[in-house]
């Protein structure tokens, strides 16, 4: 019996910015009020942290194609939105010149963030990409999320895409993995015991540090505290749709390969006993890879060794076949990771336009990819 294909949901977060100094734009309410009064995007558009955001939190899928098709039709309608208003949208990690402090949105529970964090807000304008995954209950969430966090770095070097900050390049292909270094929970999340052990120790955080409430937890991945699924928030936004589906097909197939033992090779996601690694190992190579994205070795999540990006990704898409190939999107990863290392990341596609032409080679690009087709 082919079991039935694991649920996911995806949240993509953007900005708006002035067309000309591409610095953020606070205009996220009004494009908030037109598609939250159009009944196909009401429940899936939500105000963000800061006035010039806006984010998409999908419906619930089984299928990539149906995803993807939802993803390209809500950047269609941003797009227009964009436009009306006058400004740039951009799905970016970051966006590339942003100066003092920004205007928060204005509900309670954000104005409590800024009370506690002060300052770390000013570097805090960013926007993510989080992929949900279905998951029975927080004890098979553990066992996905044990796992997921070897698999973290690699997750980070196929998404970094914000490279240009404050009108420089920094260097990195993902600043905003290193801006968030500064929060009082970052990087790689511990190993749990299970599913008691999390909550246990989730709930002696809050009120410590600026942690309010479990949805300030900021590990690169972490179990929902609002819905039944295993959520990764390395990622950061992707400049097309296709290479967020891309991250959520391999997420996927890797909780898959965790927790559904008719797959029988849940233990070729895991590396041997002797090679586990270390969490400074696993924070340290997180660093790595916001650095250095795929243009240099990243860690296996396997073998736990730096090994060339290209023979890293061939191993992992081979060990996660079977759960890709029970989903039908064996063909999809295949080729989104072969488009990644042809064309290079979102990382390298910004700088390669900012060292073109400066602001208007990246406004440029983000108009030639924001909407684009899959």
């Amino acid at each position: 019996m082919v079991a039935e294909p694991t649920t996911f949901g995806i949240e993509e977060e953007f900005v708006f910015l002035d067309p000309e100094t591409m610095k953020p734009v606070d205009v996220a309410a009004g494009a908030f009020a037109t598609l939250s009064a159009r009944p196909a995007w009401a429940p899936i558009t939500h105000r963000e942290f800061l006035a010039s955001q806006v984010e998409h939190a999908s419906t619930v899928f089984t299928s990539s194609e149906a995803a993807l098709a939802s993803l390209v039709g809500f950047r269609h309608e941003l797009a227009e939105e964009a436009r009306r208003l006058g400004v740039v949208v951009a799905s970016v990690g970051a966006p590339p010149d942003a100066h003092g402090f920004p205007t928060v949105t204005d509900l309670p529970r954000y104005l409590r963030i800024v009370d506690e964090m002060g300052g770390v807000i000013a570097d805090h304008q960013i926007q993510g990409l989080h992929v949900h995954v279905g998951v029975v209950d927080h004890d098979a969430g553990v066992r996905a999320l044990n796992v997921t966090r070897n698999w973290l770095p690699l997750f980070s070097a196929l998404t970094g895409n914000s490279p240009i900050w404050r009108g420089h390049d920094t260097g990195f292909d993902s600043w905003r993995n290193v801006s968030q270094r500064r929060w009082t929970t970052t990087g790689c999340p511990p190993v749990f015991r299970d599913g008691a052990d999390y909550d246990r120790r989730l709930e002696r955080l809050i009120g410590i540090g600026g942690m309010q409430d479990q949805a300030i937890i900021m590990w690169n991945a972490r179990l929902s505290s609002h819905v039944p699924t295993i959520e990764v928030r390395v990622a950061d936004a992707q400049l097309e749709a296709w290479s967020s589906v891309l991250l959520t097909v391999l997420f996927r197939a890797l909780v898959s390969c965790v927790l559904d033992d008719s797959l029988g090779r849940s233990a070729s996601v895991l590396p041997t006993p002797d090679a586990a690694p270390d969490p400074e190992l696993l924070n340290a190579s997180l660093m790595h890879s916001a650095h250095s994205g795929l243009s240099r070795e990243v860690l296996d999540p396997v073998l736990i060794e730096l090994r060339p990006a290209a023979e890293t990704l061939d191993r992992c898409i081979r060990v996660l076949q079977p759960a890709l190939e029970a989903t039908g999107d064996l063909a999809l990863a295949r080729e989104g990771v072969a488009r990644l290392l042809r064309d290079g990341t979102g990382a390298a596609r910004q700088r390669a336009a900012f060292t073109a032409n400066g602001m208007v080679g990246l406004r440029d690009l983000y108009g030639a990819t924001f909407a684009a087709s899959p």
